[in-house]
């Protein structure tokens, strides 16, 4: 007989406030995916493929603990997600100075029997943003931080950076890191502007896009990715664009909060951006758009700045002229 593999719980950092705790990550079967360094295209394209085909582990019960002690139980659901919410007193009291709350995720006795990796122990953080926070910063992924190739033909590019590559051979777009260090910090020069990172990326590619804004010191953020759809999923269709609806979330959830929207001009990130910004006055302080080379695309991104003019916007050709405006506007320093 073959040999049943072992449990795993791939834990999502996430964000909540200072009485709200949420919890989220997937259930999976441990594939030994190997994020090491210097891999062979063959163990590369291995790797991604374990990511994309992963099996989950459905309706199974899972214990969250506070470093407090508290406990919380909840269930995945059919695809192996689990999404907890619950009100938490003086949870702020939990989180280290830059705002995060540490907990665990493991598997209650039920599952004892079955071998768990990381002794059923799977830790994970939340993030609590500071009450010294001048701003929020809400930052695309792909072709924004991560040369991917969205806007190639057919989008072969994101297929060849994405299955051949390893996480290690990918390359950062030049001095974006640096812009981000800045922002982190702010005008004050305090490390507690909050990061969230919106991708349109499935969830199976989390371990492999934080590994990359690990290796790279991007600021720590939660990323923010979405379900994998096949051509077969028979769930509802999400009504509003993923980057959209997670972008209103944290409006929501922040109230007092401003942000800061960065993205690029090879999708549909400056439609929402000016759109969000327009129904939300007094809630974006400024848009960054990278430009992505495409010349099509570049007038049609140019066309919307030109008819826009609800806050500072900046088609940009290089990190150094955000670096420049955001000086210019007092968001650094």
């Amino acid at each position: 007989m073959f040999r049943k593999k072992a449990l795993r719980i791939n834990t999502y950092r996430g964000y909540g406030s200072e009485n709200l705790f949420r919890a989220s990550g997937r259930a999976l079967e441990d594939e030994n995916v190997d994020f090491g360094s210097n891999l062979s295209t063959f163990k590369t394209l291995r790797n991604i493929y374990k990511q994309l085909e992963s099996d989950e582990i459905k309706n199974a019960r899972l214990t969250l603990k506070l470093s407090n002690g508290q406990k919380f139980e909840t269930m995945t659901d059919k695809e192996g997600y689990y999404h907890f919410a619950t009100t938490v007193d003086e949870l702020q009291t939990l989180a280290d100075q830059e705002g995060w709350v540490t907990y665990t995720v493991s598997y209650t006795k039920e599952f004892t029997k079955r071998e768990i990796s990381d002794h059923n122990s799977f830790e994970s953080q939340m993030l609590i943003p500071s009450k010294n926070a001048e701003f929020g910063v809400i930052s695309d992924i792909d072709d924004t931080i991560l040369h991917t190739g969205v806007a190639s033909f057919f989008k072969w590019r994101v297929i060849t950076n994405t299955l051949f590559k390893n996480y290690d051979k990918r390359i950062p777009i030049e001095g974006v890191s640096q812009f981000y260090k800045k922002l982190h910090l702010g005008f004050n020069g305090e490390p507690v502007n909050p990061f969230f990172y919106v991708s349109n990326s499935p969830w199976n590619l989390y371990d492999y896009l934080s590994a990359f804004l690990n290796k790279h010191f991007f600021p720590n953020g939660p990323i923010l990715l979405r379900d994998f759809r096949t051509p077969f999923d028979k769930t509802p269709k999400p009504k509003l664009p993923h980057k959209q609806s997670e972008i209103l979330n944290l409006l929501a959830t922040y109230p007092k909060l401003k942000f800061i929207l960065i993205g690029d001009s090879g999708e549909k990130d400056a439609d929402i951006y000016t759109k969000i910004a327009l129904e939300h006055p007094g809630r974006i302080l400024a848009i960054y758009l990278r430009d992505v080379n495409h010349k099509r695309k570049t007038k049609r991104i140019q066309r919307i700045i030109d008819n826009y003019n609800a806050t500072p916007i900046l088609l940009m050709e290089s990190a150094q002229e955000a670096l420049k405006h955001a000086k210019k506007h007092g968001y650094i320093d």
